[in-house]
């Protein structure tokens, strides 16, 4: 499926404004790409389909209340500062939604403030491990209400990271690939999960996971 900047905004409906944020995004992630590897060479050329449309997925599935969004190994910002620039556009009465990308390697996280700089996205960049940021919890990441993570690692490691930010109204949304049951069988080893698979508009082997519930065996 090929898809451009137009067919995007017209199959989510974005407005000119976040339109202009998200085609500021793919001219600096081609440009750091030349020095930094952020993504696959090959799918910068798929940056509307493989990646935006990939990410504003999640929208439809997360709680329209949600505030407080955690975006484990950010890496380029897929999905989290994608969720931030979009979230943006949303921003009508009330507390603003606000993404925290957290992303242990350097050049990257340089590339994500550039990025929030260029775009003025709501969202804050935290340099560490998220094992770090969970043995020192700061105050405004006390109640969680979406997490999400893509391409970071397995289930099981997954439940492992999420669990520290993990509340009774928090959810999870999870990009998962086509291996994807396989992985909640082995985490369902070690985790009690409450989750629903949704097919992913992007990809027919892939699913988002849905993660309502969350505790140790």
């Amino acid at each position: 499926m090929e898809m451009n900047a137009q067919s995007f905004a017209e199959q989510f409906d974005v407005s000119r404004e976040t339109m202009v944020h998200l085609t500021t995004y793919q001219a600096l992630l081609g440009k750091w790409q030349k020095s930094v590897n952020l993504v696959g060479p090959s799918t910068l050329t798929q940056y509307w389909h493989r990646h935006v449309a990939d990410c504003a997925q999640i929208l439809a599935l997360a709680p329209k209340s949600a505030r407080t969004w955690l975006d484990i190994g950010s890496g380029a910002g897929f999905p989290g500062l994608v969720l931030a620039i979009l979230l943006a556009d949303r921003a009508e009465g009330g507390a603003p939604a606000h993404v925290h990308l957290v992303e242990s390697d350097r050049k990257k996280v340089s590339f994500l403030r550039a990025v929030l700089r260029d775009t003025g996205a709501p969202a804050s960049v935290h340099h560490m491990r998220i094992e770090t940021l969970s043995d020192n919890l700061p105050e405004e990441l006390a109640q969680v209400d979406v997490i999400t993570a893509r391409a970071l690692a397995s289930m099981p490691s997954l439940a492992g990271l999420m669990a520290p930010f993990f509340n009774p109204s928090t959810i999870a949304l999870l990009h998962k690939g086509r291996d994807w049951q396989e992985e909640l069988t082995q985490a369902q080893q070690y985790w009690k999960l409450e989750t629903i698979a949704h097919e992913s508009r992007t990809d027919a082997d892939a699913r988002l996971i849905e993660v309502r519930a969350l505790a140790a065996r």
